[in-house]
């Protein structure tokens, strides 16, 4: 790999491993600073809500400046975004403060992912392009790894609040790496003027956020409640005037047209089950061993370790193999393999055994996402053209954060008002169910064989 291609590799996967980062080492924090600023299940959701719907909500507009105003550009702003609201978040002296920089941290967020993944899709292509995704997916996974070790770390000794100001560091060595790329480097092809859909940005993000607000809130206050009520109807007007409205912009932030592309549609169709999956359950397996088993955070974080190693050793092979043969027999086994991991759970009893009742069922699930990720992330991206690459990025990026977001809003649906075993259980049958359906869309829905790709204007090609 020439050193230009390595150089960009690499600040793709630091930029990436930021975001990622913050959503696997706030994880384990959670019980902790509940204790410390009240608020319990409800507050929990909002600091991971606040995240994913600010993230989900601004992504697609974010992939629009991105191809507009140059990867590169947007990357740096997402960077210093990022740090700066991680310190503000830090310091929040109660939960209100906590959830609005949590906020504001999804609105950095959203700037970075999508063109950390249209640097590398502008830079390869083709099979090169398949292991440089898988690349990225390995060492971006390093962030699980990192993130629920040292998350555990800092709780059980410094304290809940360094958890976001870690997340400076990764911030800062990305920036020094920046500046190593040239200026215009993969500059966006919108030259002659800038086009942002602001329109459909509101749109977008009042829809998602009321149904999302009335589904936490209405927990706690009853969802009959005017407001309650008012916010859902209000959030899925919007969400139908958003894709009414996509449909006639001159310049949209998700044009409706990629979705005609059948591997980019089966393959978001797929995220969706598979990522509100994911996010229940990483989300309730560290809550589980800490407030259920009654462990400390260190242990909760030592728990999804082996998924992160699985995640290092196999992804590069996988996406090598998936650009070879195709992403269909990968992305119909690596969710079942998933599911049957998260099954293997439902063993779980007081009192709990972490290592017989959980570890098992988190290998599995490692093993079945390592499968699934990289050939997922290539097919949203095979066969777009690389003009439009960070906003198909976008698309898929924010599908996966919405779907998440969706999902954590219905945990205290699906729990109750406290966690417990019977609970789990519940959360355990429905990321199955799901894992199961997104199997199966895979299999229906993508073609057999290796997709072709497009080159610069569009054209489908081969490798």
């Amino acid at each position: 790999m020439a050193d230009g291609k390595r150089i960009v590799l690499l600040v793709a996967i630091l930029a990436s491993f930021v975001a990622f980062l913050d959503g696997s080492i706030v994880t384990v924090a959670l019980p902790a600073l509940a204790r410390d600023l009240g608020g319990g299940v409800t507050l929990q959701q909002w600091v991971v809500d606040a995240y994913l719907l600010t993230l989900g909500s601004l992504m697609l507009v974010a992939g629009s400046l991105s191809d507009t105003f140059g990867r590169l550009r947007i990357l740096r702003a997402g960077l210093i975004g990022f740090g700066l609201t991680s310190l503000l978040a830090a310091v929040a002296p109660n939960a209100e403060l906590l959830i609005a920089a949590r906020a504001l941290q999804g609105v950095a967020g959203a700037l970075l992912v999508p063109s950390s993944l249209a640097l590398i899709t502008a830079t390869f292509t083709g099979t090169a392009m398949a292991r440089a995704i898988g690349t990225w997916t390995a060492w971006t996974g390093v962030a699980f790894l990192i993130g629920p070790l040292a998350g555990g770390a800092l709780v059980d000794t410094v304290g809940w609040r360094w958890v976001f100001g870690i997340v400076v560091l990764p911030v800062v060595v990305t920036l020094v790496l920046l500046m190593r790329l040239p200026r215009d480097s993969h500059r966006g092809t919108a030259e002659d003027g800038a086009h942002v859909d602001v329109v459909g940005a509101v749109l977008g993000a009042l829809g998602l956020a009321g149904p999302v607000f009335a589904l936490i809130e209405g927990q706690r206050v009853g969802f009959g409640t005017p407001f309650i009520v008012a916010a859902l109807v209000i959030g899925l007007a919007c969400l139908v005037a958003f894709v009414l409205w996509e449909r006639r912009a001159p310049h949209p932030m998700m044009p409706l047209r990629l979705f005609a592309v059948r591997a980019f549609s089966v393959g978001n169709l797929a995220t969706v089950g598979i990522y509100a999956s994911v996010s229940l359950g990483t989300l309730l397996l560290p809550l589980v061993v800490q407030e259920v088993g009654h462990l400390p955070a260190t242990v909760s974080g030592l728990i999804t370790l082996p998924t992160t190693i699985v995640s290092i050793l196999l992804s590069r092979t996988v996406g090598g193999l998936a650009g070879r043969f195709g992403p269909r027999p990968f992305m119909t086994a690596g969710p079942l393999v998933s599911a049957a991991g998260f099954a293997w759970m439902l063993t779980t009893r007081e009192p709990l055994d972490v290592w017989w009742q959980l570890l098992p069922g988190v290998i599995l699930f490692g093993l079945g996402m390592t499968i699934t990720v990289t050939p997922l992330t290539s097919t949203v991206l095979a066969q777009i053209a690389p003009a439009e690459a960070g906003i198909a990025s976008a698309v898929n990026n924010a599908i996966s954060r919405v779907a998440g977001l969706v999902a954590v809003a219905f945990v205290g649906v699906i729990t109750g008002a406290s966690l417990d075993i019977a609970g789990f259980h519940r959360v355990l049958i429905v990321v199955v169910v799901l894992l199961v359906i997104s199997a199966g869309v895979s299999l229906v829905g993508l073609p057999r064989g290796v997709p072709a790709g497009r080159d610069a204007e569009g054209q489908l090609s081969g490798d």
